[in-house]
């Protein structure tokens, strides 16, 4: 029973259960709030979670116009500066957990790529690993970057390496993370993606958990209404994730990293998944096969993951990035 309100009742009691109503009027009014933005507007609840995430890991939302792009980028930390590319399909907020472990000891740019994300687009431009590498050059100059360590995943990988072959000066280390753009062994996402079989389009929750599984080692336990915001943003983007992925499959673009390798002088880390569905892991063999002229070639691989290295094991693949950035 509430304590009376009367005189008798002693003003502590009365001013606990005040505070007590009042608490539990807070936590039904949050609960009806969040309640309905799951419901209703499930990406708030995800742009909220991102933006924690990104604070946690000290990190600042930053802008840049770059001729016809306009960059938007995570900035943060203190130390040598590392430059982290994403890869298709994805965004900066793919290392934020990664990211939250290298603030501490280096000062990081985690940019979206142009066309994806929140940077901008051209209806009409080309995406493809020629032009995204001349684009980042463009963003490294604006931000008057001098020396950093550039490290890329999958596509962005490919990014990374073709811009690290033409602008050396810039590159003090390269480290390509399940990176595109190599030759391997052919795989089933090969022999699909030469066929001209997109499997990151979808259209319902089961395309979306086809498209993970293919991605990552175990299913993501993510909740259906969180699931559905990345199937509508799939169905918006579609005309350019066709026309992007179908630039990507021509020999010039698959092969794009593998051709530049002797070009590339400065240290280089193969950071791979064992067990990469995507790009498979022989594509390291040919890397170090291929570094004719890097002044130190080193290879890392971790078990328990697929492609995605930085979300399936994020203390590991700190542990072999900041190694690698510490000793070059």
């Amino acid at each position: 029973m509430p304590p009376s309100t009367n005189s008798t009742t002693p003003l502590w009691k009365r001013m606990l259960w005040r505070r007590l109503k009042f608490l539990a009027w807070l936590a039904a009014l949050l609960a009806i709030v969040l309640g309905g933005s799951y419901l209703f507007a499930p990406q708030w609840l995800m742009q909220a979670d991102t933006a924690r995430q990104a604070m946690a890991a000290h990190l600042d939302k930053q802008a840049v116009q770059v001729g016809d792009t306009h960059w938007i980028y995570y900035e943060g930390g203190q130390g040598p500066t590392i430059v982290l590319l994403h890869g298709f399909d994805a965004d900066k907020s793919v290392w934020l957990q990664t990211a939250k472990r290298l603030t501490p000891h280096f000062h990081l740019i985690i940019p979206d790529l142009p066309g994806w994300g929140e940077s901008s687009r051209d209806a009409g431009a080309s995406y493809n690993i020629d032009a995204q590498a001349a684009r980042l050059d463009g963003f490294v100059q604006a931000l008057g970057l001098q020396r950093f360590v550039l490290v890329g995943h999958s596509m962005g990988g490919a990014v990374a390496g073709v811009y690290a072959s033409a602008h050396p000066e810039h590159v003090a280390a390269l480290a390509l993370v399940d990176a595109f753009g190599l030759k391997g062994k052919v795989n089933g996402f090969d022999r699909d993606a030469l066929a001209g079989r997109n499997p990151f389009v979808f259209d319902d929750r089961a395309g979306f958990e086809r498209a993970i599984a293919l991605a990552f080692e175990k299913p993501l336990d993510l909740p259906g209404r969180f699931a559905d915001v990345f199937v509508e943003r799939n169905r918006r983007d579609r005309a350019f994730i066709e026309r992007t992925f179908d630039e990507l499959r021509v020999p010039s673009q698959y092969l794009s990293v593998q051709n530049r390798l002797g070009q590339l002088t400065m240290p280089v880390l193969g950071l791979w998944c064992h067990d990469d569905r995507i790009v498979d892991i022989s594509a390291l063999d040919s890397l170090r096969n291929g570094l004719t002229a890097a002044s130190a070639i080193s290879t890392s691989t971790i078990n328990g993951c697929n492609h995605m290295p930085m979300l399936e094991k994020p203390e590991q693949t700190t542990q072999i990035l900041t190694g690698f950035a510490l000793s070059h």
